[in-house]
């Protein structure tokens, strides 16, 4: 299971609550939490209450460095997991190996692209050398955390047939394209964990309002209900066989918790 941008304290509630009915029915779960601070990357707290509700690995992107006690976990930890084409040098891991209790393992890895996106290294070498690195038949998952859906697209093909799947992430809202492709798993974006009625997890009001003053307006996490978004992956080492993309909505578990 892939788990999409958990984005603000209900993003992270509603995970908790789904994993609770969930958890036992995947072998492994891997979740994007570069937004669970409010937005604004993941402080050491949430990361490991992800990693107890039980998540295996936790993926970032370009909120990476926004809460300054997640490089703490990026230094002792090979659960949690930044783009890999930061420079060298660069504190944590930009790829690692998780093992199921039946003792399947997983890579996941993570690419971040280079359009309307901070200038790293070639997103597309990096995965080539997380592929390189990673053993023969053995299940390989890239996080393609970017902003245009071209480059992710790319990405897609490029690793065609060499990774097991490429989820898109980073742009919070869910796409349609899910499908599998020379043995490879592909969907351009998993959307986002969070309160869907939102500008992709924010309060409308600053966020129309930077739009129709052309001012700064600090912008606040939206609350209320909450929906997770993900992809189920029926994975058979390096080949994929099947991917289904799936949304559940925190009202299914309690309707009151949309006041929350």
């Amino acid at each position: 299971m892939f788990i999409g941008d958990v984005f603000g304290t209900p993003g992270l509630r509603a995970v908790r609550h789904y994993l609770e009915g969930h958890r036992g029915d995947v072998d492994l779960v891997v979740a994007n939490g570069e937004n669970a601070a409010g937005g604004f990357g993941i402080n050491r707290k949430q990361v490991e209450q992800l990693w107890s509700w039980g998540v295996d690995v936790v993926t970032l992107g370009n909120h990476t460095w926004d809460q300054s006690d997640v490089v703490e976990a990026l230094e002792t930890s090979t659960r949690i997991v930044r783009p890999a084409n930061y420079p060298v040098g660069t504190p944590g891991l930009g790829f690692t190996t998780v093992q199921s209790a039946s003792g399947e393992r997983l890579t996941v890895g993570q690419v971040m692209g280079r359009v309307f996106m901070d200038p790293l290294e070639d997103p597309f070498a990096a995965a080539d050398a997380i592929v390189e690195a990673t053993p023969a038949g053995q299940a390989l998952l890239i996080d393609a955390h970017a902003e245009a859906t071209s480059e992710k697209k790319a990405l897609g093909y490029h690793l065609q047939g060499r990774a097991s799947a490429v989820i898109g992430t980073h742009t919070h809202v869910q796409t349609a394209d899910e499908g599998v492709h020379g043995g490879t798993a592909y969907i351009t974006d998993v959307g986002m964990s969070g309160v869907q009625h939102s500008a992709i997890g924010m309060q409308f009001e600053q966020v129309h309002a930077r739009f129709t003053t052309r001012r700064p307006h600090r912008y606040r996490p939206a609350a209320g209900a909450a929906t997770v978004c993900g992809v189920l992956l029926d994975l058979d080492g390096r080949r994929a066989r099947a991917i289904e993309r799936f949304q559940w909505h925190e009202r299914e578990l309690d309707p009151t918790v949309a006041a929350a």
